[in-house]
């Protein structure tokens, strides 16, 4: 089994999404690791670290002979450099990465009409068993951390409170909107700057994780009803639920001299949160970061990518800030692909077992097909048939039907032996 690590073509994307730490686990499993030259440069990967570990250079032609393709981001998050890739994919070839596959389906559909089999790593499930594989949650985290790093440059303002012989400095007030993984890190680090810390969150569970941190929960009077879904994101909520939220959201927005919203839902538009009346209410020099901007952002001013100015307020509407520290994002994102693939290869090859729960879920295409449901819905194609289930269930109906008749065999057997027996007694009486 040979997998290759490609260098990422996305302009500005410095990840790699194989590190030379992760080797080693990787030749024990039974798997030979091809790099292409320069793959991890940017990340402060030399070629030589890889080959120290075992792994061979080559350049991105040879790597398509590959079994498997490792990138951080497949064609969906990386449409146009991306689509030079697809047309060497192959029937039995497999696909690993982050693909958007809710955001842009029909892009996933031209892997799978290769032949080939793509896993989008969006989507491991929220279980224990795949939390060391749950690259959303790393990359969020690096995410949350590098948010507050960019607010407190553009602050003019420091963090922290300073009682000095000057006079007393009052620390910064932040409000993070959203208590994700991106959000709590957010906080934190807000924290360890010195920051007075507010966050809000529609799920009400997140409360003791806010609080935990050193940060008040902001309670607003509105029922958020099921806000949460089987894996724990928050759910889309209707627009009245919205448009309530950012009238009370607003009076905590303009106290704040940071806001960092990190409220996005996966395959729909960001909600908005913050409005450009609220933003206007903000002292001059105030700051806000969207991490939702990618999606349309929660702040109505926000650009995805760019620096904006409204009202005396800088808006900035990063999309891809773990690039910005490649190489711990590496390292983390390595680390959930080594464990995705100890958990796919065994005895060397692709195991495509589909009643494991890891597999099934973040396998999008497979031997030509769009796997999952909810993509398929949004392709307009029908749902798959599972004739593999109705002839697992058969089987085992016959099974069971074959081992009730050998019992009975047995007892009539048994039966006839005990009868033989007593006749034979009867007669040597």
């Amino acid at each position: 089994m040979k997998l290759a690590v490609l260098k990422e073509t996305f302009p500005g994307e410095r990840r790699v999404a194989v590190i030379p730490a992760n080797l080693a686990q990787l030749t024990k499993a039974g798997i030979d690791v091809v790099i292409e030259a320069g793959a991890g440069q940017s990340a402060g990967f030399a070629d030589s670290s890889y080959s120290e570990k075992g792994a061979t250079i080559s350049s991105r032609d040879e790597l398509f002979a590959a079994d498997i393709m490792a990138q951080v981001r497949t064609l969906g998050t990386n449409k146009e450099a991306g689509r030079a890739d697809v047309e060497r994919y192959r029937a039995g070839q497999i696909v690993l990465g982050m693909c958007n596959p809710l955001g842009e389906p029909a892009v996933s559909q031209e892997i799978a009409s290769t032949g080939a089999s793509l896993f989008g790593l969006e989507l491991i499930p929220r279980i224990t068993r795949a939390q060391s594989m749950d690259v959303l949650s790393s990359m969020a985290t690096i995410a949350g951390y590098r948010a507050v790093l960019l607010a407190a440059t553009e602050l003019p303002k420091i963090f922290p409170m300073l009682m000095t012989a000057a006079g007393t400095l009052t620390p910064a007030r932040v409000f993070v909107i959203g208590a994700g993984v991106a959000g709590l890190q957010a906080i934190a680090t807000a924290r360890r700057l010195g920051g007075v810390v507010q966050a809000y969150d529609v799920r009400p569970a997140c409360r003791d994780q806010v609080e935990s941190l050193g940060a008040k929960f902001v309670e607003l009077e509105i029922d958020a009803g099921e806000s949460e879904d089987k894996g724990g994101y928050a759910k889309a909520m209707d627009e009245d639920f919205y448009r309530r939220q950012r009238e009370l959201m607003a009076n905590v927005v303009a106290e704040s001299d940071v806001v960092i919203t990190t409220a996005a839902i996966s395959g729909k538009q960001s909600p908005l949160l913050v409005t450009a009346d609220a933003v206007q209410r903000m002292a001059d020099g105030g700051v806000i970061v969207d991490l939702a901007a990618e999606r349309g952002g929660n702040c109505e001013l926000s650009q995805a990518d760019e620096r904006v100015v409204e009202h005396g307020v800088v808006i900035l509407g990063p999309t891809n800030l773990p690039s910005e520290i490649p190489n711990h994002a590496s390292q983390m994102f390595s680390n959930n692909v080594t464990n995705f693939l100890l958990n796919l290869v065994k005895d060397g090859a692709a195991d495509m077992n589909l009643e494991d729960e890891i597999i099934r879920d973040t396998l999008v295409a497979y031997e030509g097909e769009m796997m999952n449901a909810r993509m398929r819905d949004m392709l307009g194609l029908d749902p798959l048939s599972e004739p593999e289930k109705e002839d697992a269930e058969a089987s085992e109906e016959a099974d069971a039907k074959q081992e009730d008749m050998e019992v009975q065999t047995e007892e009539q057997q048994e039966s006839s032996d005990t009868e033989s027996d007593a006749d034979g007694s009867k007669e040597d009486n």
